[in-house]
C-alpha cells in the first residue's frame, strides 16, 4: 500500500444531492482500500461532520481562505501525494490555481490526479426521453461552471499527462455507476439541482404538478424501486515533466 490524499470539496454552489453527498463521504473510504493513508479535505466543516470514520482516513478542513502554503503544509508537503482524487467538484474550482496546488503536491514521476463526475442517469427507453426534456428546460438556470460536467468533462481543461486507459484531455472515460433509486428519491435528485433552486429564486417553477405526474407516467408505479445508471465521465493524470 501507499500514502494517499484523497481531495473531497463540496462546491460553493447549490449543487448537492443525496447521490453526489453520498459518493464525496464514500470516495476516501474507498481510497483506504488500496492505500495505508488517506487525507480527505473539504471546505465545508460541516460537510467533514458527515465523513465517515475510518483508521486510514484523516480529514482536514480546507477553508476558502486558506493558502497554498497552508494546504500543502496540512497534507503532507510537496512532493509527497501519490494520488489526488476529486469527486464531482473539479469543475466549481479555480482550475489554474488548483492545477498549480496539485502540482506541487504530487510525487514526481508517478502521483496522479483523478476526477470524475457525472451527467444524467439511465432508467428507461420511455423514462430517459422525459428526463432529457427537463435538462433542457432547467438548462438556463444552470451555473455556466456546469458546462463542463454537461459536456462530460470533453471540454474541461486538464493538461496533465495522460494515464493510458483512464482518460486524457479531451477524451474521457466513460462509465455507467449503477445504483438503485425509488420515484420519492428520484423527485429529491431534481429538486436538489441548482438549476431548480436558481429557477424557484427568479419564480419559475421547473417541477410543477404536471412535470411531477410526467414523470411518474413514465416511472411506471411511483412505489417501484428501480435500477438506474448514472452516466458519469473520468480523467487521470500525471505531471508533465
Amino acid at each position: 500500500m501507499l500514502s494517499s490524499f484523497s481531495l473531497l470539496y463540496s462546491n460553493q454552489t447549490n449543487e448537492s444531492n443525496h447521490f453526489t453527498r453520498k459518493r464525496r463521504l464514500l470516495s476516501p473510504i474507498s481510497v483506504a482500500e488500496h492505500y495505508e493513508q488517506v487525507i480527505g479535505t473539504d471546505v465545508s466543516e460541516s460537510q467533514l461532520q458527515h465523513a465517515i470514520p475510518h483508521p486510514r482516513v484523516r480529514y482536514a478542513h480546507t477553508a476558502l481562505n486558506i493558502t497554498d502554503e497552508e494546504v500543502i503544509a496540512l497534507l503532507g508537503g510537496e512532493d509527497s501525494v501519490d494520488l489526488v482524487t476529486v469527486a464531482t467538484a473539479v469543475h466549481w474550482f479555480d482550475l489554474p490555481k488548483f492545477y498549480n496546488l496539485v502540482s506541487r503536491l504530487l510525487k514526481k514521476p508517478g502521483g496522479v490526479l483523478a476526477v470524475w463526475t457525472y451527467c444524467g442517469i439511465e432508467v428507461s427507453p420511455t423514462f430517459d426521453p422525459v428526463m432529457k426534456r427537463f435538462h433542457d428546460t432547467a438548462l438556463p438556470f444552470s451555473d455556466n461552471r456546469a458546462q463542463y460536467a454537461f459536456d462530460g468533462y470533453k471540454t474541461l481543461p486538464f493538461p496533465f499527462q495522460s494515464v493510458a486507459g483512464f482518460g486524457c484531455e479531451g477524451n474521457p472515460l466513460p462509465l455507467a455507476i449503477p445504483a438503485k433509486l425509488s420515484f420519492e428519491g428520484f423527485l429529491k435528485f431534481l429538486r436538489s439541482w441548482s438549476a431548480v433552486t436558481t429557477a424557484k429564486d427568479q419564480g419559475v417553477d421547473l417541477l410543477p404538478e404536471k412535470v411531477v405526474k410526467e414523470f411518474e407516467a413514465a416511472w411506471g408505479d411511483s412505489k417501484l424501486v428501480k435500477s438506474v445508471s448514472y452516466k458519469a465521465f473520468m480523467l487521470a493524470g500525471k505531471v508533465k515533466l
